[in-house]
């Protein structure tokens, strides 16, 4: 059994992002050499997310209502987390939106359902943070 690991750095210019990182994931693959096993796509940051579905951008608008919605960044004072940082929302948002995802590798390619794709979701940016990518298998 082999291994490889590789991080993606991000800083976004806005505090709130979905980025599209299918195509990293699967350099990082290629670059294994592994066929057959899996991939771990992990978030390195407990305010970012890591997550599967759709490359829709209807689709994205509607995560960044819903989330807003279920934790409102503002007011700050409705935290009790705030006091430091005011970031307690985008700790929320990342629980909802998930740590990581794996997927299969079958014949060297992610073993995908229709329309998946992976993506990183930053809830409180403007600074720089990391996924990490586990790849195991033969």
């Amino acid at each position: 059994m082999k291994s490889y690991r590789k991080e993606l750095w991000f800083e976004t210019k806005k505090r709130r992002e979905f980025i599209n990182i299918t195509g990293e994931v699967e350099r990082a693959l290629k670059e294994s050499g592994i066929k057959e096993g899996f991939v771990l796509v992990n978030a390195m940051h407990i305010t970012a997310s890591v997550f599967i579905n759709d490359d829709e951008s209807g689709l994205h608008q509607d995560f960044e209502e819903w989330l807003e919605g279920l934790a409102p960044e503002k007011p700050y004072s409705r935290y009790k987390h705030n006091g430091f940082e005011d970031n307690a929302d985008a700790h929320l948002k990342r629980t909802i939106m998930g740590r990581e995802v794996v997927v299969a590798v079958t014949n060297g390619k992610l073993d995908f359902g229709p329309w998946e794709q992976i993506f990183y979701g930053e809830f409180d940016g403007k600074r720089r943070k990391r996924v990490l990518i586990k790849i195991i298998g033969e």
